[in-house]
C-alpha cells in the first residue's frame, strides 16, 4: 500500500422494538497482486437476514466476476443481479425482508468502485468539501418507473412517500412481495482517489436522515482517528434525534 489508509466504523441500535437490521463490512484484502479495500452498508428491513446474507456473499459475488478486472462497473451490476436472484430464490429461508447496500471497494488506493441501491449513502471529502458519490433512490424521485411496473406511490400526510404504501426506498435486494415494482439495478461510480481526497464515509439513512453530507465531512475533519470519526457521527446522530438504526464506516486517506 503506497498510503497509510485506515478504516474504522461504529453502530448504533435505534429505538424501535426489533433486532439490529444494519450491517457493515470493513476490511482488506490481497487478490493475486492486488489490495482491496472492501467497505460496506447494508442497511436491512423487514428482519436482518437479507443484509445478514449480503454481508457474507455480496463481495464474494461481485469479485467472482470474470470481468471484474477489465470492467469492474459492468461486473458489479451484474453481480448486484445474481445476488439479488438468489436472495428472491432463498425468500423461503430468508424471508421476505429485504436491504439497501451501499460497497465501496478501493483498488490499490488509487480506484474507488462504488455502488448503491436505496438510501445508504456513500460521501467522499475532497479538501473539506463533501461528493455525494451515490444516489438515494426514492419514490418520489422514481414514480414513473414505478407505476410502468404496475406499482404506486402512495403520499400520505406526515409520512414519507412508499412503494405500495409500503417500502421507504425504490430499489432494494429481496422484498419478494414488492418486487416487479422495485429495482435492483445499482448506480455505479469510478472515482479516483487523488491527494486531495481525505476520506470517506458510508453510513445507513440513520445518519442522512439529520446530518447533511457536508455537516458530516466538517463534523470529523479534524478527528484522526478513523474509528472515533465513525463514532462522532453515529453520536451526533443520535443528539440530533435519529430513532433509526445508525451504521457507518468511515476510511481515512491522509
Amino acid at each position: 500500500m503506497k498510503k497509510n489508509i485506515t478504516h474504522g466504523f461504529h453502530l448504533v441500535k435505534g429505538r424501535s422494538g426489533h433486532a439490529m437490521e444494519d450491517y457493515l463490512v470493513a476490511q482488506f484484502k490481497q487478490v493475486d497482486d492486488n489490495e482491496l479495500g472492501l467497505f460496506a452498508i447494508f442497511d436491512g428491513h423487514s428482519g436482518h437476514s437479507v443484509p445478514d446474507y449480503l454481508k457474507s456473499h455480496l463481495f464474494d459475488n461481485i469479485l467472482k466476476e470474470p470481468n471484474f478486472w477489465t470492467e469492474p462497473a459492468e461486473a458489479v451490476k451484474r453481480a448486484y443481479g445474481i445476488t439479488d436472484s438468489t436472495i428472491l430464490d432463498k425468500s423461503g429461508e430468508l424471508g421476505r425482508g429485504g436491504s439497501t447496500a451501499v460497497t465501496a471497494i478501493l483498488i490499490n488506493c488509487q480506484e474507488l468502485l462504488v455502488a448503491n441501491i436505496g438510501d445508504s449513502r456513500a460521501v467522499l471529502c475532497k479538501n473539506g468539501v463533501a461528493k455525494q458519490l451515490s444516489v438515494d433512490h426514492e419514490p418520489s424521485i422514481e414514480s414513473e418507473d414505478i407505476r410502468n411496473r404496475g406499482g404506486f406511490v402512495s403520499n400520505f400526510p406526515g409520512d414519507v412517500p412508499r412503494v405500495d404504501g409500503q417500502l421507504a426506498v425504490s430499489r432494494a435486494f429481496g422484498d419478494k412481495s414488492l418486487k416487479i415494482h422495485l429495482s435492483s439495478e445499482p448506480y455505479v461510480t469510478l472515482e479516483m482517489i487523488e491527494d486531495d481526497a481525505e476520506f470517506l464515509i458510508l453510513a445507513s439513512d440513520g445518519l442522512w436522515k439529520v446530518m447533511s453530507n457536508q455537516e458530516a465531512v466538517s463534523a470529523i475533519k479534524d478527528v484522526k482517528d478513523a474509528r472515533s470519526a465513525a463514532k462522532v457521527l453515529t453520536e451526533e446522530a443520535k443528539i440530533r434525534k435519529s430513532s433509526d438504526d445508525i451504521s457507518c464506516v468511515v476510511v481515512k486517506f491522509q
